[in-house]
């Protein structure tokens, strides 16, 4: 097998040291280079070139081997660094390798400098891979949290045009038949036509409220009068359309939300009560929403079965995921609790940190009406 070169760097004041650590490499089948180098001015003029292994006395001219060794980690090098020194006691040792050192030998006993030597370079290969593969993992992690915020303001830029589209054109053919129908009725010349322009009447009725509930999903006008009043009213509708009593509780009425925290905590919640509906057979559900120490708390609790672990581990449970992502997007998260008495989801936002605004502006030019003879004034919904 031929002997292993290495570039090492010796910080070493004593030139028969220097000599013995040689040939100890070199009788471990390391072909070594070695730079020996005795003043903290030195290693600082040292550090400028990249070196295999870095040998270094503890007892230096003017400074320590331990000095060296943090002065050599706080540059960011990840060279692999062993300690040999005449005399060094446990406690440095242990500092020692703390610190980042590889290795500690005594100068009496060399004969296993050279081994110590590859299995630290080893082991600081494999480091310095799994740093790479960390950052490589961290950074795609990143990527696909920035995907995800792109593919949320997609959708709600695309929900927003949809919302303008219904409004636009969908609720302004419905009231211009409301009014050639109500004009026909009038002018029925029998009662027969007057009773089918009433049902007409009815099912346009009907169409209309229809539309005003998907524009409604699609864009929660109601959130303009603040997300207290908006969840109140959802857990309100969602009763009394589910038949489940749900109850909504808050520790204040009025709240100062960073721009696009409140659609987040309205779909997180909009989301958590569908999933209520569909799967928990839950006969209780309550809304909490609370704001203390500079985090707002959005706590969906139910009765129902419970979620299980093969439920929360399903490979296309979007779900609970989407709450993930979503939350993300403005430095929230998402926690489960869940039992077979019930299941709890909480929605916490930092309201002191960076803020991300990108979904509450897609509405803030909105610019539509409804029109004045279709409004309900008791429907908070209603676009204005």
């Amino acid at each position: 097998m031929p002997p292993v070169r290495l570039k090492v760097l010796h910080l070493e004041d004593n030139e028969e040291d220097a000599a013995l650590v040689a040939i100890h490499l070199r009788r471990g089948g390391i072909n070594a280079d070695i730079h020996r180098i005795d003043t903290e001015v030195a290693l600082s003029d040292a550090l400028h070139e990249e070196w295999d292994l870095i040998l270094s006395d503890y007892n230096l001219p003017g400074y320590s081997g331990l000095a060296a060794l943090d002065k050599i980690r706080a540059l960011g090098k990840l060279v692999p660094f062993i300690l040999v020194s005449g005399e060094i006691g446990e406690d440095i040792a242990v500092q020692a390798m703390r610190n980042g050192a590889n290795d500690y030998l005594l100068k009496s006993n060399l004969t296993r400098l050279a081994p110590a030597a590859l299995l630290a370079i080893e082991a600081n290969r494999i480091r310095i891979a799994k740093q790479r593969a960390d950052l490589a993992l961290s950074r795609s992690r990143q990527q696909l949290r920035e995907l995800a915020q792109h593919l949320q303001t997609s959708i709600e830029q695309e929900r927003a045009a949809i919302a303008r589209e219904i409004h636009d054109d969908v609720g302004g053919a419905l009231t211009a038949v409301k009014f050639d129908l109500a004009w026909i009725a009038r002018h029925a010349p029998t009662p027969q036509i007057a009773e089918r322009v009433q049902q007409a009447l009815e099912s346009v009725g009907h169409a209309h409220e229809a539309s005003q509930r998907i524009m409604h999903n699609l864009r929660p006008a109601i959130l303009e009068q603040g997300l207290v009043p908006a969840l109140q009213w959802m857990t309100d509708r969602f009763g009394k359309r589910t038949g489940i009593h749900a109850l909504f509780r808050t520790s204040q009425e009025q709240l100062q939300l960073p721009a696009g925290v409140p659609l987040v905590a309205y779909r997180f919640a909009q989301e958590a009560l569908t999933n209520v509906s569909k799967h928990a057979q839950a006969t209780q559900v309550s809304v909490d929403v609370t704001q203390a120490g500079g985090v707002l708390s959005i706590e969906v609790t139910d009765n129902g079965r419970g979620l299980s672990a093969d439920d929360l581990a399903k490979a296309r449970s979007f779900g609970i995921r989407g709450l993930h992502e979503r939350a993300e997007t403005v430095g929230g998260w998402v926690d489960i609790s869940s039992n077979p008495g019930g299941t709890t989801l909480i929605l916490s936002v930092p309201l002191s940190g960076p803020e991300n605004g990108f979904i509450d502006q897609l509405f803030t030019n909105l610019d539509v009406d409804t029109p004045s003879g279709d409004a309900d004034p008791d429907d908070p919904t209603v676009w204005g």
